[in-house]
Parts: C-alpha cells; structure tokens; sequence
C-alpha cells in the first residue's frame, strides 16, 4: 500500500497523474489518507472533487469503487442485495434432496418445524450481490471509494452511511456483521444543494474546493490538453472567469473550459472572415456555456446590449459566484482568435481539475 510522507510528496504524485492540486489542498488529502478520515469534499460543480478520487486511486494504486448518488437512491443500490436467481437454482438443486428428508415427517406441522431449524445456506456471502459501499469494506486489497454527490440523496442515506464512515463496516441482518477487510481511502462530494447532517461531517475531515486561480487552471488547462498553446489557454481562462462573474444558471467547469481551450486551437488559425456563416464567438460559448439563458445572457453582456441590473435588497444574500463583475468581456472574447496574449484576474480560491 502506497504511503505518503507529506503533502508534497502527495503532490507531486498527484502532478504526475495531471491532477494539481495546491499545497493547503494537497496537505488536507495527505492527512485524510494518513488519519484514515473519511474526506468530505464540498464546493460548486467541476471544481475537480470528483476527479482527485480518480487521481488518488492512480497514485495510490488502488481500485476505484464509486458510488453515484441520486434522489431515491437507497441500500439495495448502495450496499446489497440478495442474488435472488442464485438462490432458486441453489434450491432446486436441494429439492430432491429435500424431499427424501421431509418424507419421514407424515406431519405437515413436523415437517414445518424440520425446514425451519435446517440451515440451506441461502443466506451467506455467497449470495449477495454487493454493491458500492459493501464492496470497498469486503474487498481484501485496499481501494478508494467515491461517494459522489451526496448531497443529491435524502437524509435517511446519510444514516446508512454512517455505520461505513465511523465504524467501517456493514451489518447485514440475516447474516452479522462483515468487517473492512482492508482499509479503504474514502472521498465524499457535494455541490452544496443542501446542507448534509453534522453527525455525517463530523465523522470527515472537511475541505471547500473553490475554482483555482488564473495561474493554476492555465495549468490545469495545458496539463490536460498539452496541443493548446499557453496563448491561447490563458485567454480562454480568462473568458471562463469573465462569465463565472455573472448571474448564470451554471457557470463554466473547469473540464468545459479545457473543451473551449481545445476548440479554440482547433479554430485560432482560421478567420472569421473566411466564413461569415460560422460566429466563432458562439462556437467557444456552446463550450463553456449549457443553457440557452446563459447563452442569452453573456452576448447581450458582450455586446453591451444588457439591461443594469436590478438593485439587490440589502438583506438578500447573493452567492460571491453569482455576483455581476464584467469589464469590457468583449475584447478576451476576440483574442482568442486573433493570438493576442491574455491577461487576467486572480480568484482567491484554490482547486483542481474537474
């Protein structure tokens, strides 16, 4: 089993799977493994939660077990359930043999009495049909389990979990308790659609991934799409954190915008001119951008054609995301496909790739 001395040995590990990560970041998943906390990975969507668990598993060496989290989801799709054709054809093989016994028993009562004492073996670990959460604790090589979007679940999962996190292990009524047979490295992500209960965040260590500064998504960018020049990264970077400034349904990830940095090199030596039927502006925004509000939204911005904002009631809280913060979006648009070199704003916050 993989060991790590410090963050920055994790680190580095991380660097060489394209996973970066910043050092308070790299520092807080080194104490998760070296405690063996369950870590609780909070923040908007494509910030890169889910994708250090996949980082993590290849640096580590480790399976990746995840468990996709979803309104309904409930314990036969994220513990086990009973292999139910397994059993009838293990009870048909006993039948005759079952009949031969019972024939001694002219009693109907006596022969109830008789199957309920014997033991067929229907119920063992033989016949379950594991999934995510099961599977991490019965597995005998240590692996990282994901549990991805928990926010996403009712409360009442929150309890199954529990018994995982804390204790490491599953209690399975008709058979006892089945202990981690390894110790699994465990992530859990949400996108803050709802606050999650303090008794499952006390049992995990905490972090809040934000997106990452210029500097580093331009890194994240050219990490993960090496055929786009450092040009043309920075100014797609820049554009994504233009248009993260305004009110939109859904702001850019950082996985769209290594699309539009992708798309960007693809289409940056062809000019607008050669085809006035293609709006290359509009290409890099259906990149970044996924619904057609947002799109709406960030041309009338762009083309300056926007109404001013409503004035926001003292007592009403807007989210730092959503706050509107453009200055002249237009021209970071352009560069991109004019190869000007692009500047940019820092954002406070830390994070990895999506």
């Amino acid at each position: 089993m993989t060991i790590f001395s410090n963050g920055a040995e994790l680190q580095d590990e991380l660097r060489r799977h394209d996973y970066i990560a910043d050092d308070e970041f790299a520092t807080v998943v080194h104490l998760a493994t070296a405690l063996e906390r369950p870590l609780l990975l909070e923040g908007p969507a494509g910030v890169g939660k889910t994708e250090l668990a996949k980082a993590l598993a290849a640096v580590g060496g480790r399976r990746l077990v995840r468990l996709q989290c979803y309104e309904g989801l409930d314990d036969s799709r994220a513990l086990y359930e009973w292999d139910y054709a397994k059993q009838l054809l293990h009870v048909q093989m006993l039948r005759d043999r079952i009949g031969e016994l019972l024939g001694q028993y002219p009693d109907i009562a006596d022969a109830s009495r008789f199957l309920a004492e014997q033991d067929f073996g229907l119920y063992s670990e033989a016949f379950l049909s594991v999934r995510p959460l099961l599977d991490a604790v019965l597995s005998p090589e240590p692996v990282v389990l994901l549990v991805d979007e928990v926010d996403r679940t009712e409360e009442s999962m929150e309890a199954l979990l529990l018994e995982v996190l804390a204790e490491r292990q599953v209690t399975i009524p008709e058979v006892g308790t089945f202990t981690a047979r390894s110790m699994p490295w465990v992530i859990l992500t949400s996108n803050d659609t709802r606050e999650l209960s303090p008794a499952l965040k006390r049992r995990c260590l905490h972090y809040h991934v934000g997106y990452p500064t210029l500097e580093r998504e331009r890194e994240i960018v050219t990490a993960r799409a090496p055929e786009v020049s450092s040009g043309t990264a920075g100014q797609v970077v820049e554009l994504a954190r233009t248009l993260r400034d305004l009110p939109l349904r859904k702001s850019p990830s950082i996985s769209e915008v290594i699309d539009a940095a992708r798309a960007a090199s693809v289409m940056e030596g062809v000019a607008p001119e050669s085809n006035p039927v293609i709006d290359m502006r509009d290409v890099l925004l259906s990149t970044l951008l996924k619904y057609t509000g947002d799109v709406d939204l960030v041309k009338n911005r762009l083309d300056g054609t926007a109404p001013a904002p409503a004035p926001v009631p003292a007592a009403a809280t807007v989210p730092a995301e959503r706050v509107t913060v453009a200055s002249n979006p237009a021209n970071t648009t352009t560069a991109v496909f004019r190869g000007r070199g692009g500047g940019g704003r820092d954002a406070a916050a830390s994070g990895a790739r999506r």
